[in-house]
């Protein structure tokens, strides 16, 4: 039984260090970028000029990305991670419409996201009325370029220069909230989420991003608050409840940590990410054949995510124990 029981310890010290490494190893593929880009019209097919576009993604980093329609009522976003995007379309006196689509890397074909929003109130009708979007769409995109690049002073100068011209794209608080949280500017970026919410206190990706700040700051007390006032609400999805999860599994709090991600889990079955941390946590309490399981389940479910690329190597390094 010692003896057995030494080499369940050894293979779980082996699969936790090739979790390390794999994770390492996933980075350059995670890193692969993509675009999205099409037309936003009226239901009569006249370009809008001026509409804002928004995509998101909770597990990329940055997590979100703000972009404008030209005269031609065209837009693109350059610089996603690969995976799904939740992309959302706003424009002055129209019903906002949103899709998830999944982004490729660069040079793989990617049909055009084209949205037909419908006539109704969404706030001051012409809040950017006399703005040049075209000169604005190329401001954003410098200003994405220099984040992107490490540059976060000056991505962050560039963004405050875009708000004063144009205050109504209060959103673009969460930008320079995402810039900061990058240069590890914590309690900045809580202040720019904090004016997300000012202007919009039903924002819950704002809410959800405050809490992960937290997490990222290491004040776990607080990250666990936030999240959970946004748990309590009827439209908290998926991501609050893996977020909860890391919060809780940072703690070293792995049962409660598990509850949550099983949340997640339930759902949406087919996202591998807190499938793969259930996983995890079973390797933590030495349970090799309830790992293996979920581990296949991860691969069985999200196959192109870069979970189940990891889940591969964990399996191979279990067998071999």
């Amino acid at each position: 039984m010692e003896m057995q029981a030494m080499r369940d310890l050894k293979t779980f010290f082996s699969a936790a260090a090739v979790v390390v490494a794999l994770t390492v190893s996933a980075l350059p593929a995670a890193a692969q970028t993509g675009r999205v880009g099409g037309t936003i019209k009226d239901p009569q097919g006249v370009p809008l000029k001026g509409a804002t576009i928004t995509a998101e993604n909770p597990s990329a980093s940055p997590s979100s990305f703000t972009a404008t329609t030209d005269d031609k009522g065209r837009y693109s976003i350059i610089g996603l991670k690969t995976g799904p995007w939740k992309i959302t379309a706003v424009a002055p006196g129209f019903a906002p419409s949103s899709g998830t689509v999944p982004v490729r890397s660069l040079g793989a074909p990617m049909p055009p996201v084209d949205f037909v929003l419908a006539p109704g109130a969404t706030g001051p009708a012409g809040a950017l009325a006399g703005v040049n979007t075209k000169e604005l769409q190329i401001e954003l995109q410098k200003a994405m370029d220099m984040a992107s690049s490490q540059q976060y002073d000056p991505a962050i100068a560039a963004y405050e220069a875009i708000l004063v011209k144009t205050p109504a794209l209060t959103m673009i608080n969460g930008q320079i909230a995402q810039v900061k949280r990058m240069k590890k500017d914590y309690d900045g970026a809580i202040a720019s989420y904090q004016k997300v919410l000012a202007a919009d206190p039903n924002n819950d990706k704002s809410k959800i991003e405050i809490g992960m700040t937290y997490l990222e700051k290491g004040d776990f007390a607080n990250a666990e608050k936030s999240l959970l006032e946004v748990a309590t609400s009827t439209s908290a999805n998926r991501e609050v409840f893996y977020n909860l999860g890391e919060v809780k599994f940072a703690k070293a709090e792995t049962d409660e940590a598990v509850k949550y991600y099983q949340r997640a889990v339930d759902m949406d079955p087919t996202w591998g990410k807190p499938l793969f941390k259930i996983g995890l946590a079973k390797l933590q309490k030495a349970d090799m054949a309830g790992a293996l399981e979920i581990m296949e389940k991860v691969i069985a479910v999200d196959p192109n995510s870069s979970e189940a690329a990891q889940a591969k190597g964990l399996i191979a390094q279990l067998k071999k124990g």
